[in-house]
């Protein structure tokens, strides 16, 4: 029986072996904030971003993607274009670690295994999650530290271009704003033992988030058959 069972699992992981095609690689460019501290422009990146990607590339037109970002959020009030928020000058500076998982769909077919330079745009979104630490403002805009840190969940909207830039590994640039499900990023609204004290600014709308920046992965795995996709 043992050797059986050795001989299946031999056979199903040659078969997905030939059937797959994996791209490991990094991200690396800027954040941005968008909330109730802080400018409001949509593309703006002003810190660093730097993650990790896998990809799992299921046909030409599609793949599953796990992507792993740890990001500094910074918002300052004198950076925005609204005269009330300059007048009241809060900041913050918090970092955050994302993990997002979904699907990758190209506009055109992006097919590895046939020769010469191919690129085109595409989509992806998913689910993310970020942790992130808990703050809210006290008196003249003070920060105070409530010492835990929360889970945001969210939607990430990615719009971005690749190519093949030499063999094995792909280059591309994308723009991902993540839509959260929380409004305690920017410490506009306390959490947990601190829910009494008084929130900011408009507490209807959620927190966003922007990345930007560049992906560098490289490619392996066998020439896939796509025949049943």
């Amino acid at each position: 029986m043992r050797y059986l069972i050795l001989f299946l699992l031999s056979v199903f992981f040659a078969q997905t072996s030939h059937s797959q095609i994996y791209e490991v690689g990094v991200f690396a460019g800027g954040s941005n904030f968008i909330g109730d501290v802080g400018a409001t422009n949509y593309i703006a990146p002003n810190t660093a971003a730097l993650g990790l990607l896998l990809k799992w590339n299921r046909s030409p037109r599609h793949s599953w993607r796990v992507s792993l970002i740890y990001a500094d959020l910074v918002g300052k009030d004198i950076e925005s274009d609204d005269p009330r928020r300059i007048a009241r000058n809060y900041e913050f500076d918090s970092n955050l670690l994302e993990i997002s998982a979904g699907m990758e769909f190209t506009f055109w077919d992006f097919d590895l295994h046939t020769s010469g330079i191919k690129a085109t745009p595409y989509l992806y979104s998913g689910i993310s999650v970020a942790k992130h630490d808990n703050f809210f403002y006290g008196p003249d805009g003070v920060i105070i530290e409530e010492d835990t840190s929360s889970w945001a969940y969210g939607i990430p909207m990615v719009l971005g271009i690749k190519s093949n830039i030499a063999n094995h590994f792909i280059l591309g640039f994308e723009i991902g704003a993540r839509y959260t499900f929380s409004d305690e990023i920017d410490g506009s609204v306390p959490d947990g033992d601190f829910e009494d004290q008084v929130s900011i600014g408009n507490t209807n709308s959620n927190d966003w988030y922007v990345f930007t920046g560049f992906t560098l992965t490289y490619t392996f795995g066998q020439r896939p058959c796509y025949c049943n996709f």
